[in-house]
């Protein structure tokens, strides 16, 4: 799962340091880049990410994000 996350991002934000524990909270991914990468993670693991999900700690490192789409994977 990582892995295709990190394609993912690397699709969504070229050339960005994924191992940053700050994405979210120093405006790497924007919310352009939000909407993009929500809709990715969707299609690919079949999960919907709610308004209340779209905050920055679920977004702040590829950990996050991997942790949030395992979560919604579990209440789906």
């Amino acid at each position: 799962m990582e892995e295709k996350i990190r394609e993912i991002l690397a699709e969504v934000l070229p050339g960005t340091d994924l191992d940053s524990k700050t994405l979210a909270d120093d405006g790497i991914i924007d919310s352009m880049s939000v909407v993009n990468i929500v809709t990715e993670l969707a299609v690919e693991f079949d999960i919907e990410i709610s308004f209340e999900d779209l905050i920055n700690e679920n977004f702040n490192s590829v950990e996050a994000i991997c942790a949030l789409v395992e979560r919604l994977q579990s209440e789906g």
